[in-house]
This record gives structure tokens, C-alpha cells and sequence, in this order.
């Protein structure tokens, strides 16, 4: 058993990361130009404040043309660190879990009518950890069954609705190493 895993989404497309560059030059400048204009009284703080919610306006979009997250699990220590990140920022907190009972694939419709397929590690009954969102069946039962292996514990799959099932990890295991899998 692999002592730490890291379960991430996949890279942002190429495209977006000279559209999230731009939004951080203009914000960069925004708050450049705001700073060396600064002036302390009333209206110079006004002035302050306004260029700044405009310097705010052009971060945010570059955020969301940058952001990954990402699930750090340390099986030896039973934690788990979900994280954000911007580029070398990283955000998160580690968490612990210790009474794992199974990992659960199922899927989410979305608004143009496909659907995502998300993970989750359950514990303490009634408490989850979402570790990962994509909309390829297969990835997300691979993901699934790897952790599932990893912690040795139950994969339920519950991508039928109201129909639930319990996976056999060795017709899994048997389908994996054939190379079929559907």
C-alpha cells in the first residue's frame, strides 16, 4: 500500500493560461498605479479603495482561468488535504479521517445534459470526502478502485439511480489486468 497518494484534476487547457496571465498583468498594473498614486486623507483613500475593487474585478477571473484542485491523502497518518491552487500558491488544510467504510462512484447531470462523475470516500456512517469530479466513466472507476484498494475497503457503485451496487473488486481486478474495461 502506497504510504501518500495525490488524487488531481487535469491541467488547465493551454489556452487558458495566457487569458488568466492577462487578467493578473492588468490587475498587477491596476494595483501599481493605485499604490504609487496613494495618497493619505479622505479622498486619496477613497481613490485607494475604488482601484483596488477594480484590481480585485481582474483577479478574480484570472483565479478561475488558473485554478486546480487537488486531494492529498496520507494513508499512513489517515489524512487528507484537499487543495487549491493558483499557479506555486497552494490552499488547504490537512484533515484527519480515521473510520473509513467505502469509496462511492456516481454520477451528477450538469446543465448542458451530460454528466460528472464524482468520487467520494464515506466515513462515520453519514460523512464524506469528495476527491474527485470528471466526466469520464472509466477514470472515475479507476480512481474509485484504486483508493478503494489502497485503504481496503468496499466500492459502491451508485451510478444508476436508485439502483446501487456493491462492486466485486476481483472481477474488477481480473477486468484490469485483461485490459477490458467498460
Amino acid at each position: 500500500m502506497k504510504s501518500s497518494t495525490i488524487i488531481s484534476e487535469s491541467d488547465r487547457p493551454i489556452w487558458q493560461i495566457p487569458i488568466a496571465a492577462i487578467f493578473f498583468t492588468i490587475a498587477t498594473a491596476i494595483l501599481i498605479l493605485a499604490l504609487s498614486n496613494l495618497s493619505f486623507n479622505e479622498d486619496g483613500l477613497k481613490l485607494f479603495l475604488y482601484e483596488l475593487k477594480s484590481c480585485v474585478l481582474f483577479m478574480a477571473p484570472g483565479v478561475a482561468f488558473s485554478l486546480r484542485k487537488s486531494v492529498h491523502v496520507d494513508l499512513k497518518n489517515s489524512k487528507f488535504r484537499p487543495t487549491f491552487s493558483v499557479g506555486p500558491l497552494k490552499f488547504g488544510q490537512w484533515q484527519t479521517i480515521k473510520n473509513y467504510q467505502y469509496v462511492s462512484v456516481f454520477h451528477q447531470p450538469t446543465v448542458d445534459g451530460n454528466y460528472i462523475f464524482e468520487v467520494n470516500l464515506w466515513y462515520d456512517d453519514n460523512k464524506h470526502f469528495e476527491l474527485y469530479f470528471v466526466n469520464n466513466y472509466q477514470e472515475a472507476f479507476l480512481m474509485g478502485y484504486e483508493l478503494s484498494e489502497q485503504l481496503n475497503i468496499d466500492l459502491l457503485d451508485a451510478t444508476v439511480p436508485n439502483d446501487f451496487k456493491w462492486v466485486d473488486k476481483d472481477e474488477w481486478k481480473a477486468k484490469i489486468a485483461s485490459g477490458k474495461i467498460d
